[in-house]
């Protein structure tokens, strides 16, 4: 079932509304037109008590202006294009640098900030669409943009992304929600497992050099499960460029495969998807300044990301996952999250 309500004006007076998808156990998920915006995922324990695990706020007010990107549809281009320039068919692009010297999550006015066109609203899902012009933010190419997010009463939230473009672009899209799975306090208890042998290594920018290495012997590696503050500030170089962990990692297999689970206090979380790459981000930068849902402020390491992706800069790395869409192809990704209980 859909419900749905108005969830205020953005500062140019346009209307927004939320849509709430129920299923059957009484869990729902909510997402906001404006930014494809996932605001809420209130999914049960083993004793059946709900709890909202996504951060947000109370109304769309608290994602103006940009502030993290809590729960955002992100694009055209997620995560960072180093030193906001790449070069497409023998010509060079250069992009707004809005994270320091680089483009971060598609520049000065990304998709988490448009308002998306409600295409469909089923019985369980949501389908969302926006055109991105050719030249915007200086991209290549117009492209046509469908997001659909689903939620069943498996407590399972799929999100499917497609793509149509008329000249060939960089495209990578993701979701940008953060979760904790507690409803509230820091996840550094969060148990986090990753299906990931190899780590994407970043400059003190957070910029890919190029080398995938091997997560063995790391504080990396979480292939056999890893409680996420036991090595969240240890004396590491990779620790120190993203400020704790901020890394993509290379998804071990191919097609549609589970890429993390996740475990909190009493509820649990698995993620699958088909693409190469899955950023974890242990919120070391959130600092909100809206209170959130609950009546207070976020604050560092209150929740953890985990965007699937290609490969941050991968427009400049050949050696890579190619994130180019090409001009009559068709971008078609899919990401699931699916919660449990423990």
């Amino acid at each position: 079932m859909i419900t749905s309500r108005s969830y205020g004006k953005t500062p140019q007076g346009v209307e927004t509304t939320l849509y709430t998808i129920t299923n059957q156990c009484g869990a729902s998920v909510s997402v906001l037109d404006y930014g494809g915006i996932w605001v809420s995922a209130v999914v049960p324990d083993k004793d059946g008590k709900m709890e909202d695990v996504v951060l947000g706020y109370n109304d769309v007010s608290g994602y103006i202006p940009t502030n993290g990107y809590l729960g955002a549809l992100i694009g055209r281009v997620g995560n960072r294009i180093g030193d906001s320039r790449f070069t497409l068919n023998g010509k060079e692009y250069r992009l707004y640098a809005n994270d320091g010297k680089n483009h971060l999550h598609g520049g000065k006015s990304g998709f988490n900030e448009k308002m998306w066109h409600v295409k469909s609203v089923g019985e369980n899902s949501l389908e969302l669409s926006i055109v991105s012009p050719d030249g915007e933010e200086n991209y290549p190419g117009t492209l046509n943009v469908k997001v659909t997010y689903t939620f069943d009463d498996e407590c399972a939230m799929t999100i499917r992304y497609e793509a149509d473009t008329d000249k060939d672009t960089p495209v990578n899209l993701t979701n940008h929600a953060y979760f904790n799975l507690n409803g509230e306090g820091d996840i550094l208890g969060h148990k986090l497992t990753l299906d990931c042998s190899r780590l994407t290594i970043v400059d003190d920018g957070c910029i890919p050099t190029g080398e995938l290495r091997d997560v063995t012997g790391t504080v990396f590696d979480f292939r056999g499960g890893r409680i996420i503050g036991q090595d969240i500030d240890a004396d590491d170089e990779q620790i120190k460029n993203g400020k704790g962990y901020d890394h993509n990692f290379v998804i071990d297999g191919e097609g549609f495969r589970r890429c993390a689970y996740v475990e909190g206090d009493s509820r649990t979380m698995s993620v699958y998807t088909d693409l190469p790459g899955v950023q974890f981000y242990a919120a070391n930068m959130l600092e909100s300044v809206t209170e959130g849902k609950k009546g207070k402020k976020y604050h560092k390491r209150e929740a953890l990301c985990l965007e699937t992706q290609f490969h941050p800069d991968s427009v400049n790395h050949p050696e890579f996952p190619d994130s180019v869409l090409k001009a009559g192809a068709h971008y078609d990704h899919t990401t699931k999250y699916v919660f449990g209980t423990k």
